[in-house]
């Protein structure tokens, strides 16, 4: 028997676009929240296709654009190939449903402009999940620079080491030109995050990428120097070659990774050499695959690491504020503060489906809307244009961060 919302009584059927591992992250939470019922899903992959029928019991198609044409459906959830964020957007929203699109929102500006349209024209919710932004240290850490308590805002620096390159990858995910490499990729973790507590107007960016291993053919690093309106500094690099973690940087931390140190060393010799089996490594972490599990415990509250997003630190007129085992550090002249997390921490992919609900259900206002997602976008492109042109980026697409939290 079917349980109902305690809110209000109504589930919100959602279908999936993409069972690849993003929705792998995204199931738990969506299994544990009496607000959703999942309904479909569409995939090229007959085995992900028939393990979600018979885990869900819901309805599957090879294609999303057959599962938007299905009554039953009222959301979409899009973690399709980047390249396909904004074709399978605009396919939902012409079918009347509503969505959530994965980072990036697309790969170019004129795509997130025609997905905002689409949204607009067909009188749905678009809301751009970009996953780290809505966690319970970045809902926190918000809260406290906008109380004023520790003076205004004067410096942000985010900084992550992971094995992102090590990762196994399909061919979409090594084309650059397909959304591909870390800065497409990893970039919105930070730059969203950052345009969030730094207030979201970023007037300038001078960026710069990596790309020196010969067995990824894609940028696996990048860095930059954004400026805000208000002349707030803020720094950013990701590096995802996997020598070295940030989670060793906390003395609880250690080799955060699903790989030990000398299995990287051996994916990388295996990457050199060709004779890695990316497409049955990366079938093992979709649902059903042997490496799930992995995957699926993001859904557990655990101790907090550096992952993707990496150690950020936000620096106020009268002190830091930096992320700790279960809270957050607030430096200062009182000495230092463990505070609690805003919900008592947890998974933070409650948050994106949360916003989704009130928007729908209880036409609350989208904090992560359309032109929010785009502004996140310009920034991690000016990133990588400024790395090609070795020159300062000028944006012109920004808005603002929402009021409330």
């Amino acid at each position: 028997m079917e349980t109902e919302s305690p809110a209000t009584g109504k589930k919100l059927k959602l279908g999936i676009a993409g069972i690849g591992v993003g929705a792998s992250e995204i199931l738990p939470a969506m299994e544990q929240m009496a607000e959703f019922k999942l309904v479909a899903a569409a995939d090229v992959n007959p085995r992900v296709l028939e393990t979600f029928h018979r885990r869900y019991g819901a309805k599957t198609y090879e294609s999303v654009e057959k599962m938007c044409s299905d009554p039953d459906v009222e959301a979409v959830w899009v973690s399709t190939p980047n390249r396909f964020h904004a074709p399978h957007t605009i396919v939902a929203a012409r079918a009347g449903k509503h969505v959530v699109v994965e980072k990036p929102m697309a790969i170019s500006l004129p795509e997130a402009e025609q997905m905002i349209e689409a949204s607009i024209k067909n009188k749905i919710k678009l809301l751009c999940g970009h996953t780290q932004s809505f966690g319970p240290h970045i809902r926190t850490m918000r809260k406290i620079i906008r109380s004023g308590e520790l003076g205004p805002l004067c410096a942000l620096h985010v900084w992550a080491y992971t094995d992102w390159m090590l990762r196994p990858r399909t061919a979409e995910e090594l084309d650059i030109r397909q959304g591909g490499g870390v800065p497409y990729r990893q970039g919105p973790h930070q730059i969203d995050t950052i345009r969030l507590l730094g207030g979201g107007l970023v007037r300038s960016v001078r960026g710069s990428t990596g790309q020196w291993f010969k067995g990824r053919p894609i940028p696996g690093y990048y860095s930059a120097f954004l400026e805000f309106e208000d002349a707030t500094p803020a720094t950013l690099m990701h590096n995802g070659y996997g020598y070295f973690l940030a989670s060793e940087l906390v003395p609880w931390g250690g080799q955060n990774s699903r790989y030990g140190e000398a299995e990287r060393a051996a994916i990388r010799e295996s990457l050199l050499d060709g004779t890695r089996n990316e497409n049955a490594d990366k079938d093992q972490m979709r649902i059903g695959g042997a490496r799930e599990r992995e995957i699926r415990d993001r859904s557990k509250e655990k101790p907090w690491l550096p992952n993707d997003l990496g150690i950020l630190i936000a620096t106020c007129e009268k002190g830091d504020i930096r992320q700790s085992q279960h809270g957050l550090f607030v430096h200062s002249d009182d000495g230092t503060k463990d505070v609690p997390l805003i919900g008592g921490g947890g998974p933070s992919r409650r948050g994106e489906l949360m916003e989704l609900y009130n928007a729908v259900v209880l036409d609350r206002p989208i904090r992560h809307t359309g032109p929010w997602g785009m502004a996140t976008l310009e920034v991690c492109l000016a990133l990588m244009q400024s790395a090609k042109e070795r020159k300062e980026i000028y944006l012109k697409h920004q808005v603002p961060a929402p009021a409330e939290d």
